[in-house]
């Protein structure tokens, strides 16, 4: 196997990012833990990471993921819907609401509000 560079790990995250785009997952998966393992800091990696768990229904390694992200991004208002989403579908919908309101209070987009359900 080649050396790994950063350089060849911004290309590896560029692909991966095509795979999930045309509904590969998994794929971006196996191209995105090599990156992972070399730089652990990089958040967009790991959040990329998540997403693709969650689009493969890995549902526990997504949470864990989107989970590392909000220790180091507690306003990032994506991470807290997307964990919301994983948790409502691992039927954990009392923890998904937190998330929920906690992305719609962060940044008021439609999709959060109506998934916040603030009127109930």
């Amino acid at each position: 196997m080649p050396e790994r560079t950063p350089e060849t790990h911004v290309i590896d995250f560029r692909a991966a990012e095509q795979l999930l785009a045309a509904r590969d997952p998994r794929g971006a998966v196996k191209l995105l833990d090599p990156v992972i393992a070399a730089h652990p800091e990089n958040t967009a990696a790991r959040l990329l990471r998540a997403r693709a768990f969650f689009l493969a229904a890995q549902l526990r390694p997504a949470e864990l993921e989107f989970q590392v992200v909000l220790e180091r991004e507690p306003d990032n208002a994506f991470a807290h819907f997307a964990l919301g989403r994983t948790l409502q579908r691992a039927d954990r919908a009392a923890e998904a609401q937190r998330h929920f309101r906690l992305a719609a209070a962060l940044d008021p987009r439609p999709d959060y509000l109506a998934a916040a359900r603030f009127e109930e």
